[in-house]
């Protein structure tokens, strides 16, 4: 699989197709082999690139312990830079979205759209004793929890009772690879951040998803992003948990190259 070498953390990435670039940001705990049906159905309109953040997958650990999204921003300005992208499309799950927000703030120019699907606005958003207590809880588990103990935790909370047994044994497989350095990254970065002032800032064509029974960033959390975020588009993934893109990958895929290709429309006809 393809490695890009930067200059504190070696980044592995998936790729597949020939076309507009979308770049896909997992979420907390999560890695890029989560994205593989949105790598296998939409390579065909897009080249579509899933990373593995620091500390996560087939990514090296960073050099030292991330704990800001600014720190993440700019690793993923490098990777991109290394890739050879001048702009692109950017999809972020959970903390992922958080990731995209950022980056959107630091380099405006290089989105064409945003997708923010289950996202939250940082766990600062909320109340200060339910985001210190969520952190310590998170900084518990990692040191007293295996990987697979906290996959078994973790995918019980992210998925709905609709999902297949399929889907919640993948969801284990993947969840069962989280090392410490990239948990610790997502829980201190996702407990720093507060994005609600940002979003009336965000002026790039953004569509926000959010699976119908999530639970552990519900509807009404991205329903506040959505209304944040003017002129922006809000999508829901009917009776799909907080995974809504490996729970339903083709209401998903198709709720993300429909927004994509009226983008496309609307700009070929101001070009006409």
């Amino acid at each position: 699989m393809p490695l890009v070498q930067l200059k504190d953390v070696n980044i592995h990435y998936r790729i597949e197709g020939d076309g507009p670039p979308l770049v896909l940001l997992h979420g907390m705990g999560s890695n890029s082999l989560s994205w593989r049906n949105q790598l296998e159905q939409l390579k065909s309109e897009f080249t579509v690139i899933a990373w593995d953040a620091p500390g996560y997958g087939e990514s090296s650990d960073p050099a030292q312990q991330i704990t800001k999204f600014e720190e993440l921003a700019e690793i993923l300005k490098q990777f991109l830079d290394a890739l050879g992208f001048n702009w692109v499309y950017l999809l972020g799950h959970s903390m992922g979205s958080v990731l995209a927000l950022h980056f959107y703030s630091k380099y405006p120019d290089m989105l064409k759209a945003l997708i923010l699907a289950d996202g939250t606005r940082g766990g600062a958003s909320g109340d200060p004793e339910i985001n210190k207590n969520k952190l310590m809880r998170r900084l518990s588990s990692i040191e007293k929890l295996t990987p697979q103990e906290i996959a078994k935790q973790r995918s019980r909370e992210l998925l709905s009772e609709h999902s297949t047994i399929a889907t919640q044994e993948e969801a284990e497989t993947i969840y069962s690879q989280i090392r410490p350095a990239g948990y610790l990254a997502s829980a201190y970065s996702l407990y720093h951040a507060d994005f609600t002032p940002f979003l009336s800032t965000v002026k790039v064509p953004t569509l926000v998803i959010c699976g119908e029974l999530d639970q552990v960033t519900p509807l009404a959390e991205s329903t506040i992003i959505h209304q944040g975020i003017e002129g922006s588009e809000l999508a829901i993934v009917p009776q799909a948990g907080h995974l809504s893109y490996l729970e339903d990958p083709a209401t998903f895929n198709k709720l993300v190259s429909g927004f994509i290709d009226k983008l496309t429309y609307k700009t070929m006809k101001k070009g006409v």
